[in-house]
């Protein structure tokens, strides 16, 4: 008989593992995808994982956007795991992401043609405020009204994706561009365009600010008392209330930063590689940074190193689109797998496989 015998501790050894195991098992499913769709699944890995960074005919252009893709994710993914530690579920970055594009979409707009050196420093804070004050919406209502944080996050992504249709539709539309729907072009107005820092590398502001939040949430987590205290929370609730933490007041904390660094990551990305609100501004990169926060353990460099990796995925994924002719659709499924594969094998941190019959008391 299989059965599962919980461990005294958690394994640090598998904790470890489980990341590594959850990628190769998704391989292997992906392969096999693949080869139902009629594919060369070893090919089809080799496009999304070794041919956007060492292919030369791809790599050129690959590799920049390697950055590119991972920023966002991992700006995100760093909010997101501040909260996860703590036992407090934002599944609602994707909309924070949205209001953070189009409040500082709508500043750097409303200053059009003007060219000031503080527009997009006015952009930048407008859009932090709109991702936190969305985040809050839920964070209040579980304080005050011990609502579901995962239910009001989630529903209210798609209040954020009807605000977005209607401000490419309406107030944010282009008056120059011909009755089609979306902004005008950001990376066309200098004042508020997030440009390259380094000619060809991917680099921009956005990339800037997400190795920033690794750095600062890895001092935070490890060497201040709010770290200790998030820590502590996840851990253990009923000793951090002993400790004398103050759960409503790191339920705002933890919600409002995850959802300034989402929309950080929304502003970084309208001004910058989108350049303008339209309808199909939002990728999904609010959800697929859940995945990248579990996958590094919630624990900013993993998240570093997790970001970059789901990226790739990315990029590979559209490459293996033009080259094999895989539908995007299984682009995504392979996605999710990492997710799915990565919790069903997180059971063994906690608890060890035995085989045999169960001894009788």
């Amino acid at each position: 008989m299989l059965r599962l015998e919980k461990r005294p501790t958690p394994s640090k050894t598998w904790s470890y593992a489980t990341p590594v195991l959850a990628v190769v098992l998704t391989m292997i499913a992906g392969g096999i995808l693949f080869a139902m769709l009629g594919k060369d699944p070893f090919l089809a890995i080799k496009t999304i994982f070794w041919d956007p960074l060492f292919n030369e005919q791809f790599a050129s252009y690959s590799r920049p956007q390697l950055l590119v893709k991972s920023g966002p994710l991992i700006l995100i993914a760093i909010g997101l795991s501040l909260g996860f530690r703590a036992g407090i579920w934002n599944i609602g970055a994707e909309g924070q992401y949205i209001i953070g594009a189009i409040c500082g979409a709508a500043v750097g707009l409303a200053f059009y043609p003007m060219d000031a050196w503080f527009i997009f420093p006015l952009m930048v804070i407008a859009g932090a405020l709109g991702g936190l004050l969305w985040a809050m919406i839920p964070a209040l209502l579980k304080t005050h009204f011990r609502t579901n944080e995962i239910l009001v996050s989630l529903l209210l992504v798609y209040v954020a994706e009807q605000l977005l249709a209607s401000m490419a539709l309406g107030a944010l539309r282009n008056p120059e561009g011909g009755g089609f729907p979306g902004s005008r072009n950001l990376k066309q107005y200098e004042a508020a365009s997030n440009p390259e820092l380094i000619a060809n590398s991917g680099m921009h502001w956005g990339i800037v600010a997400a190795f920033i939040a690794v750095i600062a949430t890895y001092i935070l987590l490890n060497r201040h008392i709010l770290g200790f205290q998030i820590r502590l929370t996840g851990e253990s609730p009923r000793a951090a209330r002993f400790a004398g933490v103050n759960p409503t007041a790191l339920i705002l904390i933890c919600m409002g930063t995850s959802g300034a660094l989402a929309g950080l990551a929304g502003l970084f990305e309208v001004s910058g590689p989108a350049g303008q609100i339209s309808i199909d501004f939002n990728q999904g990169y609010g959800f697929t940074a859940i995945i990248v926060a579990f996958l590094g353990r919630l624990n900013p460099i993993g998240i570093l190193l997790a970001g970059l990796l789901m990226g790739l995925t990315y990029i590979g994924g559209d490459l293996a689109q033009f080259m094999l002719g895989l539908p995007a659709s299984a682009i995504q499924a392979f996605q999710g797998m990492l997710l799915f594969f990565l919790l069903g094998v997180d059971v063994l941190t906690n608890f060890r496989i035995r085989f045999g019959k169960v001894e009788a008391a």
